[in-house]
């Protein structure tokens, strides 16, 4: 799964590291915060790309690229100025300061938004314009080693347990790193994919701008891949 340590917890370590108020971490986490994201829904519909930028406007630090989200996210084309707020809030608001999206970002899970419809606000991925869903990732899939060479499948599905999480098999021929695992169940947040198993134990993996997943960077052992088998 996509792993960040928080802003929020990123500051707060800040400022018990060296004492200083809370000012003097503001450019770091600014800094931190600037680049090419992507606002989603949940749902998998399509979302636009904002760039944060760190020069100062009315509201807090500049946005460009707004006019993208005309078609897929209409409010959004308004953006002018994206912040944080004193609760580890970020917003973003339009040229009058009005709140158009607020996220909240709990350690280890990407910027996720309130109300009714939520979105991800992810690192920009290639021209990745969705976040991926249950919906569009059930099928095979295909363990691999980095250079190609498969490992075993893996099958994803749409059904659910009694707590309305996805259920997944593992192939019989999956080597013991993998079927000692015991993966059963599977579930996406933002662009990570997480194949869980009744124990707790747990295989993470991070999507490519090519739609295939690699393990996440916290995972133990060798990378493998996981790419979607033609028909699956």
């Amino acid at each position: 799964m996509i792993r960040s340590f928080g802003l929020a917890a990123a500051f707060a370590a800040v400022i018990l590291a060296t004492g200083q108020p809370a000012r003097a971490a503001d450019e770091e986490l600014v800094q931190a915060q600037a680049g090419t994201w992507l606002l989603a829904p949940e749902s998998g519909a399509k979302g636009c790309r904002l760039t944060f930028e760190t020069g100062k406007t009315a509201g807090g630090y500049t946005i460009s690229g707004a006019d993208a989200c005309a078609t897929a996210l209409p409010a959004l084309a308004k953006a002018a100025a994206w912040n944080f707020t004193d609760d580890g809030s970020l917003t973003i608001t339009d040229a009058t300061q009005k709140v158009l999206v607020r996220l909240q970002e709990e350690e280890g899970s990407p910027w996720e938004s309130e109300g009714a419809d939520p979105m991800w606000l992810l690192p920009a991925l290639g021209d990745v314009d969705h976040v991926p869903t249950a919906a569009t990732l059930s099928g095979t899939w295909q363990v691999r080693h980095p250079d190609g060479k498969a490992i075993c499948d893996v099958t994803l599905t749409s059904e659910t347990d009694k707590d309305g999480t996805s259920k997944m098999s593992p192939g019989s021929d999956c080597p013991a790193n993998i079927a000692d695992l015991k993966l059963s169940l599977w579930a996406t947040e933002g662009f990570g994919l997480v194949l869980m198993g009744g124990d707790g134990s747990s295989l993470s993996f991070d999507m490519q701008p090519d739609g295939s997943f690699k393990t996440s960077d916290e995972e133990e052992g060798d990378p493998m891949l996981l790419v979607r088998k033609q028909g699956g």
